[in-house]
């Protein structure tokens, strides 16, 4: 009967939830030396964002200021990267059109005098062969 759950202490039940044995040295110094590390990075992480924000607040109002200079200079300073951007990316698919381009007449170049037999030898067979068909018909016209 002891072994119904109803009958267990509340500490026994406690105790069958945590693990058997406690963490091994080399979790816990993990532990205490990732800890400090981490809240010493949150400490700068929460100075660097203090920092931004009062610099904001200072530099908004110059940005108010200058913004009729500002604004067209960044969409000509945007319009130019993106020109500069566009004209390398034609270069290349032009550059690279090109090299597929010679690459294709090399081949082709290689394999033309073959095709050109080839045709040569089908021209031969199928004149031949109309060359026959009109003399056997010529031949079954003469025998009557």
């Amino acid at each position: 009967m002891a072994d119904e759950p109803h009958d267990q202490r509340p500490t026994d039940v406690i105790k069958s939830y945590l693990p058997e044995k406690g963490p091994s040295t080399s979790q816990v110094l993990a532990v205490v030396t990732l800890f400090p590390l981490g809240a010493v990075l949150l400490c700068l992480a929460g100075l660097i964002l203090t920092g931004t924000i009062i610099g904001l607040a200072v530099a908004t109002p110059l940005f108010v200021i200058f913004s009729p200079i500002l604004v067209p200079a960044a969409l000509t300073i945007a319009l130019a990267v993106t020109g500069f951007l566009t004209s390398g990316a034609f270069g290349i698919t032009a550059l690279s059109s090109i090299s597929w381009l010679l690459n294709y007449v090399r081949r082709m170049r290689g394999s033309l005098p073959e095709q050109l037999d080839h045709a040569r030898r089908r021209v031969q067979e199928t004149v031949g062969q109309k060359t026959r068909e009109a003399g056997q018909r010529s031949q079954d016209v003469i025998r009557p």
